[in-house]
């Protein structure tokens, strides 16, 4: 039996997603441990028992913070208890407080355990349990917030993305015919990014009827975005599939000749593995800016754009996606250099890292 534990969003959740599916292949039983908002993820892990435990961010006012502290608290006694009626071989941790629960049972009960940053700087409940981690993978080489001790157990594994994706890697890039379909997929991660629901449509809008009737667009959005952005397409007469949430990534990565999409650590990594040009406008209110660092990771080998949120308007998105329409054959060279960022076997090699610490392996 192999423990996960990870927050409920999907930058943490879809590589633990990729590691089951690997784990699963070699004939392990797999759990997962989160929190409420994983649930709706629960697809994505096939023939994995989930388990959500008490959690909360110890961050903001002193109020805020003893609410959390008695939360986490709670969480770590149910955490105790499952690893108890479990008897976990290994327990991962995928970052986000929720895998803090778990991982720290684990840690103190003396289970070996391996800790994930899909990020190039490590989280804050990452930095918390790598002190005690036996491994710390990485998915960056030169990874952000290890000490000197922490370095020595650290191995760089990439971060996992989900078979369906990594499936993509071996596939082209869609070919673009001169009066030919201009696919465009949306991806604004977990919390669909209210600032590309208002952008986007206005960009491509805006464009000559010539280009507009090309283009077909796949958006994920927030629910309260959903309505006014299908009438704004279908007042632009664009086709357009939009939803909160699309369980066929995979599919839509495959038929996108470009990505629209904020900068999260797993959207980077499925859109590079895919090979799909990408314009990224990374969240601007990481304290770490993380998210820049990622997309300015692909961007500058060549297979990516950024866009700073205070400088994507309609008018500068439309003006790029107007030249990429004229001569796309900087989008095909785009997505070679995307792919070159990619590590498809991220979860085998996360995979191999778990069966040696289950194993003894050293």
């Amino acid at each position: 039996m192999i423990l996960l534990s990870a927050g409920g969003t999907g930058g943490h959740i879809f590589p633990a997603a990729a590691l089951a599916e690997d784990l699963k292949s070699r004939g392990f039983d797999v759990a997962l441990a989160t929190d409420l908002r994983a649930l709706k993820y629960k697809d994505s892990f096939v023939g994995v028992d989930v388990h959500v435990l008490k959690s909360s961010a110890w961050s903001g006012g002193l109020l805020s913070k003893i609410k959390g502290a008695f939360s986490m608290a709670l969480g770590y006694v149910q955490a105790k208890k499952l690893i108890a009626d479990l008897k976990p071989e290994v327990v991962i941790g995928f970052g986000g407080y929720p895998s803090v629960p778990a991982v720290l049972a684990a840690q103190r009960q003396k289970i070996p355990t391996i800790i994930h940053e899909q990020n190039a700087i490590l989280g804050k409940a990452n930095v918390f349990l790598a002190p005690r981690a036996e491994r710390i993978a990485l998915s960056h080489e030169d990874s952000i917030g290890l000490d000197k001790d922490d370095k020595l157990r650290a191995v760089v594994t990439g971060n996992p993305v989900r078979k369906g994706v990594a499936d993509l890697f071996t596939e082209p890039y869609p070919d673009i015919q001169p009066d030919g379909a201009f696919n465009i997929f949306v991806m604004g991660g977990s919390l669909g990014a209210t600032v590309l629901s208002k952008v986007v449509p206005d960009a491509l809008a805006a464009l000559p009827e010539q280009y507009r009737k090309r283009i077909n667009v796949v958006q994920q959005c927030r629910e309260e975005d959903r309505e006014n952005l299908k009438e704004k397409y279908k007042a632009a007469e664009i086709g357009a599939d939009v939803s909160v949430f699309f369980n066929n990534v995979s599919e839509q990565l495959q038929k996108a000749h470009l990505i629209i999409a904020r900068a999260g650590a797993s959207t980077v990594s499925e859109v590079s593995t895919a090979g799909r040009p990408a314009i990224y406008v990374p969240y601007p209110h990481h304290a770490d800016q993380q998210q820049k660092i990622n997309a300015e990771a692909v961007a500058n080998k060549g297979g990516a754009w950024v866009m700073v949120e205070s400088g994507f308007t309609a008018d500068a998105l439309g003006a790029r996606l107007e030249t990429f329409l004229q001569s796309p054959q900087a989008l095909f060279k785009a997505a070679e250099a995307a792919q070159s960022c990619a590590k498809p076997d991220a979860g085998r090699r996360l995979g191999n890292l778990v069966v040696a610490l289950a194993r003894g392996w050293d």
